[in-house]
């Protein structure tokens, strides 16, 4: 499977939609993503198949200064163990440092370790959590 990486990549709101339903275990939503990440992302990337099909999707939001933040990695159940989320967030990292931004954060889900220590090459921080 030949995947290309793009970052800020052209965003089809229905595929997104779909990618993310399936990712995280939702119906399809009817979110106006392209808006949303033109109004509050630094950059995202969008990972697709030889056919052009949406397979993987990251998004990077910041604080307008050094540091940026990922969000809702997600990779197609067709594509996954393949290195695809990792590449997602190695050129999530690379477009985030080209921005001048100097940290990448991630928070997760505890079975999420590996992928994001051992695969993406993360190192555990302090950090806070408030649910509202």
């Amino acid at each position: 499977m030949t995947i290309t990486y793009e970052w800020r990549g052209d965003v089809d709101n229905p595929a997104l939609n779909e990618l993310h339903a399936e990712g995280f275990g939702h119906p399809v939503g009817r979110t106006d993503w392209a808006a949303r990440l033109r109004r509050h992302s630094l950059g995202w990337v969008c990972a697709r198949d030889e056919r052009g099909r949406l397979v993987g999707f990251v998004n990077v939001a910041w604080d307008g200064g050094a540091h940026a933040f990922v969000l809702d990695t997600v990779v197609a159940r067709a594509a996954r163990s393949n290195g695809v989320g990792a590449e997602l967030i190695r050129a999530a990292a690379e477009g985030s440092r080209d921005a001048g931004c100097a940290w990448l954060h991630v928070d997760f889900e505890e079975r999420l370790r590996p992928f994001y220590f051992d695969a993406c090459g993360f190192r555990e921080t302090a950090a806070g959590l408030i649910a509202l």
